[in-house]
């Protein structure tokens, strides 16, 4: 029972007395049924003991009716007469005494007070040999009690009055008689008919639960006391910290008002949180743990167990054959050269390199419309197969093997505005249930802004989420951005609680994510590390690598660093004079980049954007990125690839960049310019072999692995358990706890889901008119079925 006071009170006494009487009640009605099953126990010996002592009675009766017709082995007929004669009635009262000995009413009670089920009864015949040994003296003959035979099995015979030159011996009738009687009984007595029954009784049964519950030990029986209010309020704020983490309040101040709460307690959780069976395992010092323990004492003290929560799908899904299955879904597709298609692309050759998994790449499919606002040079494809060839050419020719991957399309509608891709539909539903083992939900904020379908995590065993852009820093730069910036975090949080096992952000960079960690799992196109090897090597021989200074490359829109370069070279304009710096790039902001850079009369020469692998980039020497806007800038990596010196701002998301010698950072203007001054008279340190893997997709495949948890998941089936002899987890494994962070991401996905059902709520925040289903086009170009009313996802 749980104490919910401050202070414990007194029962009255009309309730102890109720109380008292139930205990009676239960345990007289307990008493009779023992009593009764004993009676019916003690009924059955009663008979079979008898059944042996009237066997016995016969055994020895036949035994003394057949005395007189024992006869001896050849002798002179005076002299063997009288010795029978004489022999028989000396023996005579010996026999009688032990028939009334095995007779008497004591013998089945001595019998019942020495067995027990596993025992066997024995029987001293001590006094038998001595009687027979001292009338076998009179009678002028002995007994010869010898060990024959490699069983070591007693021989019983009688010498004496042997013929002449005889050597036989022969055994004594009376004893041989005797023998075959006794085994007689001892077979009968083991055997089912009398006392089968009785090892297997109920009150065997009863008596050794009772004598076990009788004999514990005080410490085991110790009873584990409730819960305090306290110690509720301890649990409450350390389960809800998702929901306060939702709203914004830090972490480290739950764990400080559960510490406070449970601080004066520590001790009383130790010494009663654990019963005697557990006192040996180790103490956490760590009070969330103690609390953990002291929680699931009382929860398995109660036998309690919790079989699910209110919004899981208990429906998993279980591989068919042998391989896992990984599915990445992103929200670009090539031609579009941006990071959320490229870095994906390159992810799933990889994941597939190893042969250890199935990997299917999931991409949007733009109708003609769309295709020709996104894809450069208005390229357009017409069915998803032409596309899927442009895809698979384009990989393979700078990987320089065949990935052996699926590429799968789902239906996405371009957002002019936003200048992105927006599933339409449930993309969910476009992996068959056998392939829906793994998901790798690249950008999951983006894919899941509007979508309104089945819940990934209910879907999937294991989701991974990876973030590749601040969505928070483009936001802030427009109208009103402060506010809508603030709706974003919080819808981001929610999505990625709801949606998510794992998030991985590529830099600090990104906001901070329930359940994330950093780490880049990008790796450079291996084209850039050949260009970096080819130039080293013409280092190595004397020849000029570099022939010409400085670049920047990049998407020309302001966020992209264009502002920060502009207002850097701006107030530098006559430390730098002779500094000259050549721009490639398109964007929707290239006509005011161009303007504001020759109002203000900058040496900056504007060219069309191009591949960063293209030749005409092989002879810069420095690449200059002052943005502050990327998560981590794919540009900046593949220049450090190429042997290039990086001059870069101090910024988180440049962390990754530091330890290469060849990465000059900023943090004020002055810094900038005595960076640039110090790349251009300096030459470039050549990459070694340790830092050329540091930047490759292999080093980046086994950091994904490593940080998304995925290869303990993939290894899960060979390794049944990875949690060791924590005893936190085997108390946690012996009883199932209700968890709150459970419930809050499954209300928040329920949630999610309702708003997301409203069209008008869609279009308030921004949402394609029409995006909740693919349309007829969709349907066509990807030969779907017409969308229908779908069962609902979250049933009652």
């Amino acid at each position: 029972m749980i104490n919910l006071g401050m202070e414990t009170t007194r029962p009255s006494a009309a309730a102890s007395s109720g109380t008292a009487e139930k205990a009676f009640s239960f345990l007289s009605k307990g008493w009779r049924e023992v009593r009764d099953s004993a009676g019916a126990d003690l009924k059955l010996m009663r008979a079979r003991a008898n059944s042996f002592k009237d066997l016995a009675d016969r055994e020895l009766e036949n035994f003394l009716n057949s005395a007189s017709a024992f006869s001896a082995p050849p002798l002179p007929p005076a002299e063997g007469a009288i010795a029978e004669i004489e022999f028989v009635k000396r023996i005579q009262p010996k026999l009688s005494e032990i028939r009334r000995a095995y007779s008497s009413p004591d013998f089945s009670r001595k019998v019942l007070e020495k067995w027990s089920p596993k025992a066997t009864i024995r029987i001293d015949l001590s006094a038998i040999k001595n009687a027979i040994v001292s009338e076998a003296d009179v009678a002028g003959g002995f007994l010869d009690f010898r060990i024959e035979g490699v069983q070591g099995r007693r021989k019983v015979r009688w010498k004496g009055w042997e013929s002449e030159g005889e050597e036989e011996e022969k055994e004594w009738e009376p004893i041989r008689m005797l023998k075959t009687g006794l085994k007689e009984i001892e077979r009968k007595s083991q055997s089912t008919d009398i006392f089968g029954n009785f090892a297997g009784s109920e009150l065997v049964e009863k008596l050794k639960l009772s004598l076990r519950s009788i004999s514990k030990e005080p410490q085991e029986c110790k009873e584990i006391l409730p819960l305090d209010l306290p110690e509720l309020l301890a649990y409450f704020v350390k389960q809800s910290g998702p929901l306060f983490d939702q709203l914004g309040i830090r972490r480290d101040i739950c764990d400080k008002m559960v510490e406070a709460l449970c601080s004066k307690q520590k001790d009383y959780l130790v010494s009663h949180s654990l019963s005697a069976s557990e006192e040996s395992l180790p103490r956490n010092e760590n009070i969330n743990d103690e609390l953990d323990l002291r929680i699931a004492s009382v929860l398995q003290s109660t036998g309690h167990h919790y079989d699910g929560g209110l919004w899981n799908d208990a429906a998993k899904h279980e591989s068919t054959d042998k391989k896992r299955h990984v599915a990445i879904v992103t929200t670009a597709s090539l031609p579009w050269m941006t990071g959320t298609a490229v870095n994906p692309l390159f992810r799933a050759a990889y994941l597939a390199r190893t042969a250890k998994q199935n990997v299917t790449l999931m991409v949007p499919w733009l109708c003609k419309s769309d295709q020709e606002l996104v894809y450069p040079s208005s390229m357009t494809f017409n069915s998803p197969e032409e596309q899927e060839a442009y895809i698979r050419n384009w990989l393979e020719e700078r990987v320089g093997f065949k990935a052996d991957f699926k590429i799968s399309f789902y239906p996405g509608k371009f957002a002019k505005e936003r200048r992105s891709i927006i599933p339409a539909g449930d993309t969910s539903q476009f992996i068959s249930r056998k392939e829906a083992d793994i998901a790798i939900l690249e950008e999951p904020e983006h894919l899941n802004w509007y979508h309104h379908g089945k819940r990934w995590t209910d879907t999937f065993n294991h989701v991974v989420g990876v973030v590749h852009t601040n969505y928070l820093e483009y936001i802030k730069r427009e109208k009103n951005g402060a506010i809508q910036a603030f709706f974003v975090k919080h819808i981001n949080n929610l999505i990625a609680r709801a949606y998510c096992h794992k998030v991985l952000r590529l830099s600090a960079a990104t906001q901070d994510l329930p359940k994330s960690v950093i780490c880049n799992v990008h790796g450079v196109n291996p084209k850039f590390l050949k260009v970096g090897e080819k130039i080293a090597a013409e280092r190595e021989r004397g020849e000029q690598a570099f022939s010409k200074g400085a670049y920047f490359l990049g998407k020309m829109v302001w966020a992209k660093g264009y502002r920060e370069l502009i207002d850097l070279l701006a107030k530098h304009k006559n430390d730098l004079e002779d500094f000259k710096l050549d721009i490639y790039g398109n964007g929707e902001d290239s006509h005011e980049v161009q303007s504001a850079a020759r109002k203000l009369d900058l040496n900056l020469n504007f060219l069309k954007g191009r591949d960063h692998a293209d030749d005409s980039l092989h002879g810069y020497k420095v690449f200059i990125n002052p943005s502050v806007s990327d998560v981590l800038c794919t540009a900046t990596a593949e220049a450090l690839a190429m042997g290039k010196f990086v001059i870069c701002t101090d910024h988180p998301s440049n962390d990754f960049f530091r330890s290469f010698p060849n990465c000059l950072t900023y943090k004020t203007t002055e810094d900038f310019v005595a960076r640039v001054k110090e790349a251009m008279a300096s030459e470039p340190q050549p990459l070694t072999p340790e830092e050329r893997y540091h930047l490759s997709w292999e080093a980046a495949t086994q950091r994904f692995m490593e940080y998304s948890e995925l290869d303990k998941v993939l290894s899960s089936d060979s390794n049944v358990s990875r949690e060791g002899a924590n005893p936190k987890n085997i108390l946690k494994k012996s009883v199932s706890m209700p968890n709150m962070s459970d419930m809050v991401d499954g209300g928040l996905a329920f949630a999610h889901y309702c708003l997301t059902g409203n069209e008008i709520l869609r279009l308030a925040t921004g949402a394609i008119p029409g995006s909740r289903d693919y349309d007829k086009q969709h349907c066509i170009d990807l030969h779907l079925l017409p969308p229908q009313v779908q069962n609902p996802v979250y049933g009652w």
